[in-house]
């Protein structure tokens, strides 16, 4: 079930399931250590003596407010005559996670209504060994295991405190659960349970006809007691209400730090654009690691998780991030590439959200031979995306001690691991994981890192090791005329290996990660080898269903739902085809087929704005994980490249000056009245 309305902090995650249950808790860091591992934190309701587990008889609508990290949620019970209001959020400073409940009485008479909260906390990813304790000097309820602290409490009726709870034990024949204590309305009281276990709270509340009343209730999350109960006060001193509101109010100023010209866009792609940089947000840890996807169900297919960081990815949400503005996240993640770069200059495969090593299906031995287990894209568009990033900004205090640890240390390294006669990479698996090989993806990559390094090494004064980094892009640029473009398919290839006799082995299959050959500046958008395999690429991987989308590649099988189109169609594919689009435009005309592909985009998104990695040709329901922070990333790029085309086209003929601000100025949202 795909995950929706994530809210974080850049430390706690919360990621819920379309009925509006939590099943992902993540801290001390997005993605690492989920203390659900995937279970439901059950929500239940009370009504004059009738129960009900959401989402049973429940209609439920879930969105964020607009342009904050604070979740919208309504959920109406017809046969009850109750609406349910909710919002949540993760306070933007503190590891607090909050939510407000207003619940309303849509009947003419006195009604009770008992709401019931369970937490099937998983702490550390198992269930040996944890605690669950009602702490009566705070009037809460605390679950622990080692150093990992959970407080839960509430404020309902006018004061602090929790009144009714039950912690017990689960997992056994004849312990299913502490949750079903709730099913009767009446929690056992039982103050402590140990081993494996869970607990349910309650908040009564009684509601005059057409009544309204509110509450809050949070989780507070440390690695001591004495953290979370100073985190407790700090929700008792300022009140909920306080951190409702200066948490909305802070994610209504992030999200407009930097002027986007709304006037030239669809509301509804500038409001998904704003909700994208947002749940974008919620995917990357503070400490700089720019996470793939956090959503749980994905264990049970392959059991391991989309929660890592690809410097591949996670180099190109990163350029995304720094074409709208936002230094402050990025700046980390070049910090920690820097830190995790290998003595030799390289990536591995992928890293844990603290930056360890993380785990990998790439050998470090083939055909006993010893080989590098990586993916050599994944070094080059950190460096590509760093000369991004300084080209924007011109941040020299970042850039100099990221030089020759990160830059001149990765581009050595992508010149020697070539091929001496060819000039071509070395042999590396493909960005799919899925292939090894000389690839067009990957070479393009390097071409670009290679172009981003000389420009670095000029920037710095080291003429002569520029030329060096240019001539070997040069001549990596040739070899791909040469070995990788296909004269009687007028193409590039997807792969190519060199066999024992020196033939070349093709991959002719037709992908959408060709579109590399003109995204890193190797080839101009133009160029008639490009527009040749775009055209190819177009033809063979849109799906020709009512739904359209682009595939990845011809017959991919990776939760293929349908034999009668290539494969299912991906944001960031469909997405690719929008920035050719985008770089071969002329006109403003021109680039409205940009434009329909970010209107389907947005037609194709969760009604929250979130997007997934695949879409179902057949229901336009999400595949596989979600959301994908990818794609997000890949739609805020796109947003930014048509803006800036359409401000480049629309110049006035005379002066040649664009009819369109292009500057960037801090929003000061008038509307804000108080500090954060």
């Amino acid at each position: 079930m795909p995950r929706d309305i994530p809210v974080g902090n850049g430390n706690m995650l919360i990621s819920f399931d379309r009925n509006y249950l939590i099943r992902d808790f993540y801290y001390p860091y997005v993605g690492q250590e989920n203390h659900t591992s995937g279970k439901v934190f059950r929500f239940g309701v009370w009504v004059n003596g009738d129960f009900g587990w959401v989402p049973d008889g429940w209609k439920i609508k879930m969105d964020y407010l607009d342009e904050t990290l604070v979740t919208d949620v309504e959920l109406i019970h017809e046969k009850w005559k109750i609406k349910i209001y909710a919002n949540d959020l993760v306070d933007f400073h503190e590891n607090i996670y909050l939510k407000k409940i207003d619940v309303e009485n849509c009947s003419s008479s006195n009604i009770e209504v008992r709401l019931f909260l369970a937490h099937d906390f998983q702490i550390l990813q198992n269930d040996i060994g944890d605690t669950a304790v009602f702490r009566p000097q705070l009037n809460s309820l605390l679950h622990y295991k080692l150093d990992r602290y959970f407080l839960i409490n509430i404020f309902a009726n006018k004061k602090f405190g929790i009144d009714y709870f039950a912690a017990g034990n689960k997992g056994r024949p004849d312990e299913i659960g502490t949750w079903m204590d709730a099913e009767d309305g009446i929690l056992s009281g039982n103050p402590v349970a140990q081993g494996t276990i869970d607990s349910v709270i309650a908040i009564h509340l009684k509601l005059g006809r057409n009544e309204i009343d509110t509450c809050w209730y949070w989780i507070c999350a440390g690695k001591e007691w004495k953290e979370v109960a100073y985190l407790n006060s700090v929700i008792t001193r300022k009140t909920p209400q306080e951190i409702f509101k200066r948490t909305k109010n802070y994610w209504k100023l992030w999200v407009n730090k930097e002027q986007l010209n709304c006037d030239l866009l669809p509301a509804e792609i500038a409001r998904l654009y704003k909700r994208s940089l947002l749940i974008c947000r919620t995917q990357i840890n503070n400490n700089g690691s720019i996470i793939a996807a956090n959503d749980s169900d994905i264990v049970y297919f392959n059991r391991d998780t989309y929660s890592y960081m690809w410097p591949r990815d996670a180099a190109l949400i990163a350029y995304a991030l720094d074409l709208a503005g936002y230094f402050e996240i990025t700046r980390n993640f070049y910090k920690l590439c820097s830190d995790i770069i290998t003595d030799d200059g390289y990536f591995f495969h992928k890293y844990n959200p603290s930056g360890s090593l993380a785990s990998s299906w790439h050998p470090w031995q083939k055909d006993n031979m010893t080989q590098l287990p990586i993916q050599e894209d994944e070094t080059a568009l950190v460096v590509w995306a760093l000369w991004n990033n300084f080209s924007i900004f011109r941040e020299i205090d970042l850039i100099k001690p990221l030089y020759r640890k990160l830059i001149k240390n990765a581009a050595d390294f992508m010149m020697n691991y070539r091929d001496s006669e060819t000039g071509l990479p070395l042999p590396s698996y493909d960005l799919w994981e899925e292939r090894q090989g000389i690839l067009t993806f990957t070479t393009a990559a390097v071409c670009g890192g290679l172009m981003a390094a000389a420009n670095f090494a000029q920037a710095f004064g080291d003429g002569e090791l520029a030329q060096g980094y240019r001539n070997g892009s040069r001549k990596m640029r040739f070899a791909m005329d040469k070995f990788l473009y296909m004269q009687h398919e007028n193409r590039f290839c997807r792969m190519v290996n060199f066999k024992k006799d020196g033939s070349l082995d093709f991959d002719t299959t037709i992908d959408s990660s060709l579109f590399g050959i003109f995204a890193f500046g190797v080839y101009h958008p133009n160029d008639v080898k490009v527009s040749n395999t775009m055209q190819q690429v177009y033809d063979a991987l849109w799906c020709k269903t009512k739904n359209g989308g682009l595939a990845r590649y011809e017959n991919d099988p990776y939760y293929r739902a349908s034999q009668n189109i290539p494969g299912n169609p991906w944001f960031i594919c469909t997405l690719w085809l929008a920035q050719y689009y985008i770089a071969v435009s002329r006109s403003k005309e021109d680039l409205n087929k940009a434009l329909d592909i970010m209107k389907w985009v947005q037609r194709h998104a969760l009604p929250s704005g979130v997007l997934a990695e695949q879409v179902n040709p057949e229901n336009d329901e999400p595949l596989s994980v979600s959301p994908l922070t990818w794609s997000h990333a890949s739609f805020i790029a796109v947003v930014q490249q048509y803006l800036n085309k359409l401000i480049d086209l629309e110049k006035c003929p005379s002066c040649g000056v664009s009819k369109y601000s292009k500057s960037r100025k801090i929003n000061l949202l008038k509307e804000i009245k108080n500090d954060i």
